[in-house]
């Protein structure tokens, strides 16, 4: 009720302020004129946000009301889920949401691990493990964890959903304290859903509005459209002119009352009270008056109508029977109709690679040990594998470097088992396989391969990794630290310790973070493998491996444990300790999974370019394999030329970004100074001889975004800019999550003009209408960089003052036309006289057609509906004219309508008056709907003679059999 109230008002001030005045002023219109006007539109207004607001209300019930229960004095006590306190121990269930933010303490499990999937926060439907602390895992009961005494130290509150720092110290009877860090994988989020676990306990850390979900919902102001927005900025100008209109009238009425006999006739003389009211005040009222007079230029109606538009749109889009999902059953859902017709005028589309063109469903391919490819299963006999590169012959690698590779597969990782659901009664069967469980399917697709080639992993038991070699042997590894991956390091690595006590770190990532940390003398014979791979659209992954001495392990487990106990700069501390810990490694081989594409991906890129939109994909893969993924989904037609801005062209050297700036220098000349520019239309189009695709990566951008001081490079952002838009895809490769978040600020000069998208996937396309606010931004008028934008305005305008024009136009023909009409002293065979009533109902009856039929002459796509309401209006107002004057209303003082239109009508002056002005007003619209249609034939005859000439200019081959 709060919230669309104002917006109600916001909408309709303009006929708010009208009726006031009329109130208070000496006006020649009733306060009913403006006053229904008013309350049909808040009317309108209210019902559509009202409605969508208790969607929202309801939405929220749902959750905030939802029964939880909370352990209180070893007993389970339900409550509201939004009457959790900061502190309460609270017991999820398996598929249910967690209430808020928890620390998890113990699970059903007994190592203390759970799964959740946070489809809901950030798209990602694979499971992610979280682990309980770890004296805490035994407190499984009720009994058992209200007896727990805690304290938990923790940062405050903020929105980042993968970062938490914190420590809880936990205190017994006549023992000491104990302190354990607390990190992510601690932490369960409000809005998770817990998977494949019975129940877990955890207590509320962050609640209500500090919850990491709230926080990313909070400080987002109302969206507002960018036709909206135009309708604003065009209600200004209209705004200028009703007071411009006022002033006028205003000083021209008190210059002809300057002649004291227009002033006061005789048969108008000024009462008292008017000769003694002060100058400027009636002055100031004349001036209010003229404003109420003229208030009809603004278009209330025009706002009643993009409402309604929006409010019914939102169901048509709901109703859509191709957007509707098989799978989950259900359709699409329009949480705000607001936006609505911003879908249609998308020009950037910003996408993701993996889980969005592709399944993120990963296959073992192949895999490579010491330079030799390994495809098929692994015999004892003799390997499947060759060898790529400078070797010359072919065979397999040491029987012992085998084995360390497979055994690195099976221990690198952070996969779990889910155990074969038990049926009483029947013994399982040896052929059952367990399910991994994993938050990256790279993980789950390794281990898989390295089952395929006779090593399988057997779960994680009390800090003990299990598995089982190829001669059926078990083996014990005991798990001592995992560094976990992050986007910055772009690897992970785990420390074992055998049971002969030899301690070994192994370590997986992307090549270009581990080739700088193994012996330079091994890379080679991998490299080839790798880039081969990437080439074919592979998924491509490095291993390595080194052995720690005791001393080393023990000052890097001092290390550790000191950086996750740190409240200040954790991740700082704990990167600096990853860094020294993954040096000097030796490179064992690379693995290469295949990422299958979205079903119809490649039909929906070429969708989107018929469209006129301009795709970017962002990822974080290698160059070669993401380039091969936008060949194989159609970004890339073989006909594309491609830019490259990458560190292989742009090179290592010092003088790296003077090679950049000539690099940006050329393509800008290239693809802007030296193409002609297009004339004449004002649509999207992709008439260039030539397309171009642009691949930029990390490391590049970041030299983009952040050059040196002492370079030439101030308007570097802008010339990259400007190629970009004129490329039909760009592709930025080796991305880190950070840069792809800069990659949207790129484009917030243009986020006035433009419109963007971005896509994620959870279990199916889900696309989110990209809407930036730069309202703060000042972009200088000289900057280069922004001749799109300026152009893209002046398109803006150009419709504006066209359709302001022929307005003025029309309604000088309406009124003249009639005026001249009634030069004549009878329109009528009797010699009767028309008045003022009927001048003006001819007026509007010709506005009424006239507007109509405009929007006939500009409707593309025919329905029914479109039938209906154009010439059902027609009717309607016809019909209403008779019905409205040919009654006598009692509830009307005075009716001067009565019989008006009725009467107008008997006149064969006022038929052929009406339908001559009607034609003169549409004439210009139908002058330049037939030229377009002219030069759109000749522009298609052209083109054809053109693919002829062309067609037969080719040489003819000929072949004999």
């Amino acid at each position: 009720m709060l919230g669309f109230v104002p917006r109600g008002f916001r909408k309709a001030q303009h006929e708010l302020c009208s009726s006031c005045l009329q109130v208070i002023v000496d006006t020649p219109t009733s306060p009913v004129t403006s006053g229904l006007p008013l309350f049909f539109v808040i009317t309108v207004t209210a019902i559509k946000q009202g409605y969508e607001d208790w969607l929202r209300h309801r939405a929220d019930n749902e959750v905030n009301k939802s029964n939880v229960f909370v352990i209180e004095n070893a007993k389970q006590v339900q409550k509201e889920s939004e009457k959790i306190k900061v502190g309460d121990i609270v017991e999820v269930k398996a598929d249910e949401t967690f209430p808020c933010d928890l620390i998890f303490l113990a699970s059903s499990s007994t190592d203390g691990t759970c799964y959740v999937t946070t489809a809901s926060l950030d798209g990602e439907s694979n499971f992610k493990t979280h682990y309980a602390v770890r004296d805490t895992t035994v407190l499984c009961t009720d009994e058992a964890i209200d007896s727990l005494t805690a304290t938990i130290e923790c940062e405050q509150p903020q929105p980042d959903l993968y970062k938490f720092v914190g420590r809880i110290i936990m205190y017994r009877s006549n023992q000491e304290p104990v302190a354990r860090s607390l990190g992510p994988e601690n932490l369960l989020l409000k809005g998770a859903t817990l998977k494949n676990t019975k129940k877990i306990y955890g207590v509320a850390v962050y609640t209500g509005m500090e919850t990491k979900m709230a926080l990313n919902y909070q400080g987002k102001s109302q969206k507002r459209s960018a036709v909206e927005k135009s309708i604003n900025a065009f209600l200004i100008v209209y705004l200028c002119i009703l007071l411009s209109k006022a002033t006028v009238c205003t000083t021209l009425k008190y210059v002809w009352q300057s002649n004291p006999f227009n002033d006061e006739p005789w048969y108008n003389e000024k009462t008292k009270k008017e000769r003694e009211t002060f100058k400027v005040l009636r002055m100031f009222t004349d001036f209010l008056s003229f404003m109420v007079l003229f208030n009809f230029i603004i278009p209330v109606s025009m706002y009643v109508t993009v409402e309604m538009q929006k409010f019914l749109g939102s169901f048509f889009i709901s109703w859509d029977k191709e957007m509707y999902d098989e799978e989950i059953k259900e359709g699409a859902l329009v949480n705000t109709s607001d936006l609505n017709e911003e879908l249609g005028q998308v020009e950037f589309v910003f996408t993701d690679k993996t889980g969005t063109l592709t399944e993120n469903s990963m296959e073992f391919i192949e895999c490579c040990i010491d330079g030799h490819k390994y495809k098929d299963c692994i015999s004892e006999v003799d390997g499947f594998s060759q060898t790529d590169g400078p070797l010359k012959y072919y065979g397999k690698a040491e029987k012992s470097r085998e084995e360390l590779f497979l055994r690195a597969l099976c221990l690198c990782h952070t996969v779990r088992i889910k155990q074969a659901d038990q049926v009483d009664g029947l013994i399982g069967h040896p052929e059952c396989k367990n399910t991994y469980i994993s938050s990256s399917p790279d993980e789950i697709a390794l281990v898989k391969g390295a089952e395929k080639y006779g090593f399988t992993f057997l779960g994680l038991e009390n800090d003990f990794m299990k598995i089982r070699n190829q001669k059926n042997e078990t083996e014990m590894y005991q798990l001592l630290h995992t560094l976990n991956f992050d986007p910055v390091r772009r690897r992970m690595s785990v420390i074992v310790r055998t049971t002969t006590g030899k301690l070994l770190l192994f370590c997986k990532g992307a090549d270009s973070s581990i080739f700088p940390r193994v012996q330079q003398e091994e890379i080679q014979q991998t490299k080839v493998h790798v880039d081969r791979n990437a080439m074919d659209g592979y998924r491509t992954l490095c291993v390595a491996f080194k052995e720690l001495t005791q001393k080393e392990y023990d000052r890097i487990d001092r290390q550790l444990n000191e950086a996750k106990m740190a409240l200040q700069d954790r991740e700082e501390k704990m990167a600096k300790v990853f860094e020294d810990t993954e040096a000097d490694m030796h490179l064992i081989g690379a693995t290469a999974v295949e990422d299958r594409l979205q079903e119809q991906s490649a039909e929906t890129i070429e969708a989107l370019h018929a469209a006129g939109m301009k795709v970017w994909v962002l990822t974080g893969d290698k160059m070669e394999t993401a380039k091969s993924t936008c060949y194989a989904c159609r970004l890339f037609q073989t006909s594309t030329e491609l830019l490259e801005l990458t560190a292989r062209v742009v090179g290592e050297s010092e003088r790296k970004e003077d090679r950049l700036h000539e690099l940006l220098m050329d393509y800008h000349k290239r693809l802007i100074q030296d193409v002609p520019k297009p004339r004449g239309s004002l649509k999207r189009s992709w008439t260039l001889s030539q397309e171009y695709g642009l691949i930029i990566d990390g490391s590049t951008l970041s030299l983009i975004l952040n050059p040196s001081q002492d370079s030439s490079s101030s308007h570097y952002k802008s010339i990259f800019l400007q190629i970009c838009l004129k490329c039909t895809a760009v592709l930025c490769c080796r991305m880190a999550p950070l840069q792809k978040a800069q990659v949207f600020p790129l484009y917030s000069p243009l986020t006035e003009q433009m419109l963007f998208m971005s896509c994620v996937l959870a279990d199916s396309w889900v696309c989110y209408l990209f809407v930036s606010c730069s309202s703060a931004h000042i972009t200088p008028t000289e900057t280069p960089g922004f001749a799109a934008v300026s152009d893209n305005a002046m398109l803006q305008w150009r419709p504006f003052l066209y359709w302001t024009f022929l307005g003025a136009f029309e309604g000088l023909v309406f009124f003249f036309g009639v005026y001249f009409l009634f030069h004549n002293s009878s329109l009528e065979d009797n010699g009767k006289v028309f008045g003022n009533w009927t001048f003006g109902t001819i007026v509007f009856t010709v506005l009424v057609f006239t507007v109509t039929l405009k929007l006939a002459l500009d409707t593309r796509f025919w329905t029914w509906m479109n039938h209906f309401v154009i010439w059902g209006s027609l009717a309607f107002y016809v019909f209403f004219s008779f019905f409205w004057g040919g009654v006598i209303w009692p509830f009307l003082k005075q009716q001067r309508m009565y019989f008006v239109f009725a009467h107008m009508l008997t006149s064969v002056s006022t038929w052929l008056a009406i339908i001559l002005l009607i034609f003169i007003s549409l004439f210009p619209e139908i002058l330049l709907i037939v030229l377009k249609s002219i030069k759109e034939r000749s522009h298609q005859v052209r083109n054809k003679m053109k693919y002829c000439t062309a067609f037969l200019q080719r040489p003819l081959l000929l072949s004999t059999r």
